[in-house]
């Protein structure tokens, strides 16, 4: 005889078999797929049998995803690599371990996790684009220590599905060889998910805090979240020299650069002598002279660095610092359903957010 329960809101059926092994059957679970890559109305509702785990795996219920901008390209057909038809897109998710395979000693039952999706191999993540990702109700994974880790116990399901990507982004730009410090001057490009972040973390360290956005109401929110300068570059063009009359002629110790080469310039002019340039993003596609970037950057003395998000011991690192001060990410207000994927997509195209654009997956 097999016997029914309850996980969350879905109903299991175990069935006994011979061998002394039990196989579990269950009601179709959801999960989104793009068979084609014409934007964002070719998102997908399916169904398919939630997945057994084996051995080495865990089943994980998917509460919340977070977006960023590599969901965009993959949905638009604008990734750098090939992806296959078909795939689940999104990589950003935060969820509760319910199943594990009978080799698993390392994860439990009620486990709150992330998916780490900077894998060895994938400096720019596989899941969602190399695999299939997660905007799905539940996802298997293996019980591997640099995919899966575990986050602090005082933040909810969607404020950890952001800090895979923008929150060990921005960790990864303030904590390299000189980390921030109190009394640094931290300038930052914009209010996306990682600009906020940056924010975040440099004010919890002590720093001085510039931001630089188009949208006055951004910048008010900015303010109100605890940056202490806010300044309109489509005001004020000449940004940078704003940011020197700030700091008495001193320019910001570390400058986050989202825009690339059209932003770039402006970024040295406006950074500290010895100070750093991380570059973060390449948003703006526009051309721009960089004849003059080698000589500023020398005569400047400052250090380029680019960002990759590093693996599972540095997202540990930023887990430990978020617990310590107890940091709360900050979410777009807007929120969106499991069944509003796409609509959430185009919120976040529409660049009218501020902070992270968040998927509730899970009803419960």
């Amino acid at each position: 005889m097999g016997c029914l329960s309850e996980l969350g809101s879905r109903i299991y059926l175990h069935i006994p078999l011979v061998c002394g092994f039990i196989k579990t059957t269950w009601i179709p679970m959801r999960e989104y797929r793009l068979n084609e890559f014409h934007g964002f109305d070719s998102l997908t509702l399916t169904e398919t049998p939630t997945p057994d785990p084996g051995p080495s795996q865990v089943l994980v219920k998917v509460h919340a995803v977070s977006l960023q901008h590599r969901d965009l390209a993959v949905a638009k057909g604008r990734y750098p690599k090939a992806v296959q038809p078909g795939i689940v897109p999104m990589s950003d998710m935060a969820g509760e371990i319910v199943a594990v395979g009978s080799e698993v000693t390392n994860f439990s039952v009620g486990d709150r996790i992330c998916a780490n999706f900077a894998m060895p191999g994938f400096p720019l993540g596989d899941l969602g684009a190399a695999i299939d990702g997660v905007l799905a109700e539940f996802k298997l994974f293996d019980a591997d220590p640099q995919r899966l880790v575990k986050f602090p116990d005082h933040l909810t399901y969607r404020e950890a599905s952001t800090l895979p990507c923008a929150g060990l982004t921005a960790y990864a730009a303030l904590y390299g060889p000189v980390p921030v410090k109190s009394g640094d001057v931290v300038l930052i490009q914009g209010t996306s998910g990682v600009s906020i972040f940056v924010l975040q973390f440099a004010l919890a360290a002590g720093a001085t805090v510039i931001v630089t956005s188009s949208s006055d109401d951004k910048l008010k929110l900015a303010e109100k979240l605890g940056a202490h300068h806010g300044i309109n570059y489509v005001a004020t063009p000449n940004w940078d020299e704003e940011v020197m009359k700030i700091t008495d002629g001193n320019g910001a110790n570390i400058v986050i650069d989202i825009g690339g080469a059209s932003s770039l310039i402006r970024s040295v002019k406006a950074c500290a002598s010895g100070g750093w340039i991380q570059l973060v993003g390449v948003i703006e596609k526009a051309q721009a002279d960089l004849n003059s970037l080698p000589l500023l950057a020398i005569v400047k003395n400052v250090c380029l660095q680019g960002i990759l998000m590093g693996g599972a011991d540095r997202f540990r690192q930023m887990n430990e610092r978020i617990d310590s001060v107890k940091m709360r990410p900050y979410i777009d207000p807007k929120e969106f359903t499991f069944e509003e994927a796409a609509d959430a997509f185009r919120y976040m195209d529409g660049r009218s957010h501020v902070g992270k654009v968040v998927i509730q997956v899970s009803k419960d």
